[in-house]
């Protein structure tokens, strides 16, 4: 799939997205630390760097330029978000922000945690 490679969603903070990613899973039972997870598991943040990068409001292409280590198991994430075939996604930055998305949607929608995590 050809992505524009200069797509609006690449500026825009995490920390903007963020919110509606917690209210996704918390209205399906989750909890913050669980979308915490998630997120440090697919870049490697720890606790405290994550919060940083939302605190400094990190663009999309800014978390994951500076995440500490892109999680290889992320490839294990396939499947269609938002219509589109994550594995046909030519957009390296597109690809890591769609499969985050999958990611939070797999958690919302009651997966277990190690699943989530391809564990």
């Amino acid at each position: 799939m050809k992505t524009d490679p200069n797509h609006r969603i690449f500026a825009m903070p995490v920390a903007k997205v963020y919110p509606a990613y917690q209210t996704k899973s918390e209205k399906k039972g989750r909890t913050r630390a669980e979308l915490d997870q998630v997120l440090r598991w697919l870049t490697g943040h720890t606790e405290k760097s994550l919060q940083a990068a939302l605190t400094k409001g990190l663009s999309f292409a800014e978390f994951f330029d500076k995440a500490p280590k892109l999680n290889p198991a992320r490839d294990q994430v396939t499947g269609v978000i938002c219509g589109v075939r994550i594995e046909n996604i030519d957009v390296p930055l597109m690809r890591e922000i769609r499969i985050l998305g999958k990611l939070v949607d797999e958690l919302a929608k009651g997966r277990p945690m190690e699943k989530v995590l391809r564990g």
